[in-house]
């Protein structure tokens, strides 16, 4: 067994995912996911699960190894934001080309991070692995170890290359990259009793800034956050952080687990989606501090807190209460949010009708039968077309989803509100919460809907019956 299929096995067989805590030992050994042929990673690669996971690193560059296209359908592609370096925004890329997929690419691979290093003098440079130089037989293992020796620079090799499996399995692999290259080799310049990682979070629209004032103020501090607003410095010695919150379990679990099992370092599962949710989030991360050797006098100090921001919180989303009241939400999303934006929609009244659970764990199951009771509606996998006539039969008000269904919406001439990876507003925290109650509002009463709806001068029938009846005879 070569060892990126060891390290495929390992993560399939990853003990804290929550799909294989419902397993039987035998079905835990035929893994957590499908592994993918070539071309068949429709919705997302295993390599632009690794990119995206990791490209939030600020002060990093990512070197995709591979043809161009690879580098260009990953670029860019998250709203992340950066509080320092935008290196991290710059592609560099190998650009195999023919002659290499002949005589293989090492060389060209090296001589890119040789100049890389000269031009930029990045803290670090990783190398992704790509579906081409994969199957020719290119060692980014050995490339990258040799030319961080020859540099003096830390040169990691991201072993994921789309073929192996979906995007899901990518997160898992940069994680795997971390804990193999990256996590414990270096210390901090010094510790203290409140320092934590966040785990899984990737500062989208500048989230991560609408939590950090308030752990901040209880003098809390991030010592690492894996990926967003990251730094590598931060990573290597994230080892020596007292508690850690996982935001993504989906993604990042085994980093959290892992960290654990070497470091002694105690995770939770929280969210920051929604006023109660951020209350709980806090409340845990002073407990597990607490547990560590902080002072009693920090939980205090965390609830005069809550009792603040959610006075304010509450009392900044009294106008818009009553425009929203009872309103129908459709939330096509995955993981952590499927159950922690319906939390946070269900303070503003909002009644959700459906949430989507095909990227979402047992647990992120449960919590949504918590929230909603036993009688939510949890989509596996609806189609375009399922969404459509929801909408067109008026079972929802508006859709929250990703880009990729913003035009099912439009087609039914329904309100859609981007919640997904390349949004532009923050919603996390207490400010957060506010502004995703003003967004909604703003999509669900803005007057262009009104117009859309109405049938043309010229077309007695009108142009949005003409769309449903060309979708139901497709």
């Amino acid at each position: 067994m070569t060892p990126l299929n060891a390290k495929i096995q390992e993560v399939f067989s990853e003990p804290a995912c929550g799909i294989n805590q419902g397993k039987s030992e035998k079905e835990r050994k035929k893994g957590c996911a499908k592994q993918l042929q070539p071309g068949g990673a429709a919705g997302g690669c295993a390599f632009d699960g690794a990119k995206i996971a990791l490209q939030p690193f600020t002060d990093v560059a990512h070197l995709v190894h591979g043809p161009i296209a690879c580098e260009g359908n990953s670029w860019d592609n998250r709203g992340a934001r950066s509080s320092g370096s935008a290196l991290w925004r710059t592609g560099f890329t190998t650009d195999m080309n023919e002659t290499d997929i002949v005589f293989g690419g090492e060389k060209r691979l090296y001589k890119a991070i040789k100049e890389i290093g000269e031009k930029y003098d990045p803290a670090a440079i990783f190398v992704y692995q790509t579906c081409v130089p994969a199957m020719i037989g290119d060692d980014i293992n050995v490339v990258c170890k040799a030319a961080s020796e020859k540099f003096g620079r830390p040169v990691i090799p991201v072993n994921a290359p789309g073929f192996v499996g979906p995007k899901n399995l990518g997160n898992k692999l940069a994680g795997e990259a971390l804990l193999d290259h990256v996590i414990g080799t270096a210390e901090p310049d010094y510790v203290t009793p409140y320092d934590i990682n966040i785990i899984g979070e990737y500062n989208l629209a500048g989230e991560l800034w609408q939590v950090k004032p308030l752990l901040d103020e209880l003098g809390i501090r991030i010592l690492s956050c894996i990926s967003g607003d990251g730094k590598y410095q931060e990573a290597a010695y994230s080892h020596r952080a007292k508690a850690a919150m996982m935001v993504c379990s989906k993604a990042m679990i085994n980093v959290a687990r892992k960290m654990n099992e070497r470091y002694e370092i105690p995770f939770f599962e929280g969210s920051f989606y929604g006023i109660g949710d951020t209350s709980e989030a806090l409340r845990e991360i002073s407990r597990l501090l607490i547990s560590r050797g902080a002072p009693e006098e920090l939980m205090a100090r965390t609830e005069a807190l809550i009792a603040r921001e959610e006075a304010k919180a509450y009392a900044a989303i009294v106008p818009f209460r009553y425009r929203l009241e009872g309103k129908r939400v459709l939330l096509i999303t995955g993981g952590v949010k499927s159950w922690s934006v319906v939390a946070a929609l269900q303070e503003a009244g909002l009644k959700i009708v459906g949430t989507s659970v095909k990227k979402s764990t047992k647990e992120d199951k449960e919590r949504i039968k918590q929230i909603m009771g036993e009688v939510a509606h949890m989509i596996e996998d609806m189609t375009p077309r399922e969404m459509y006539k929801m909408l067109r039969e008026a079972r929802a008000d508006i859709m929250l989803s990703g880009g990729r269904s913003q035009f099912v919406a439009l087609k039914a001439a329904m309100p859609w509100l981007d919640i997904n990876q390349e949004r532009h507003h923050a919603y996390m925290g207490y400010d957060g919460m506010v502004e995703l109650v003003r967004q909604i509002e703003k999509s669900l009463y803005n007057p262009i809907w009104l117009q859309v709806r109405r049938p043309a001068p010229w077309d007695g029938e009108g142009r949005i019956a003409k769309l449903g009846m060309a979708m139901a005879a497709e």
